[in-house]
């Protein structure tokens, strides 16, 4: 397996660990050790990874009265339901692509002295569905967001399909 993507694996991995916002309890499942053609590698790889279902889903949330000081009410709940709908669908990037994280701890006599995360996700999304759009209070927005697998297969693939072009 060569380093980046190892890296991916890893990153995958991570981001599936951290999916706790998410009701998501992947299930251990064997994964084959041969090396498969170059053209299947990709696929065998991400698969066993992620628990087969119908679809994946994602919830974003956003605060009324924080979207601009000099908004009308009308416009701050409409602002809010965009911010919840960008924030649904970065969870769905951190479901089908992973987690970028970057982790830095310093330890100086036996003691942590800081501790610091930074995470990132880049992906495209397409096909997502707007499942619900609901006040959960008078100033917060939910908005849910439903991908069904084969696009999820479908962006998976098309992602592999690049990072092996970028490495040739």
């Amino acid at each position: 397996m060569n380093h980046s993507l190892s890296t991916i694996v890893i990153a995958c991995s991570i981001a599936l660990g951290l999916a706790g916002c998410q009701s998501f309890a992947p299930t251990p499942k064997p994964v084959a050790t041969p090396s498969p053609a170059p053209s299947t590698m990709p696929v065998s790889l991400v698969q066993p990874m992620v628990e087969r279902r119908a679809s994946i889903v994602s919830t974003g949330y956003a605060v009324i009265s924080v979207q601009g000081d000099k908004a009308a009410a009308p416009q701050q709940r409409l602002l809010a339901i965009r911010a919840a709908r960008i924030d649904a669908y970065r969870g769905l990037v951190e479901q089908v692509y992973g987690l970028y994280l970057d982790s830095t701890t310093t330890i100086a006599e036996m003691m942590i002295k800081s501790d610091s995360f930074r995470t990132r996700v880049e992906g495209v999304i397409y096909g997502a569905t707007l499942t619900s759009i609901t006040p959960v209070n008078n100033d917060t927005y939910e908005v849910t967001l439903t991908l069904d697998s084969a696009a999820v297969n479908d962006l998976r693939a098309l992602y592999l399909e690049q990072l092996a072009s970028k490495r040739r």
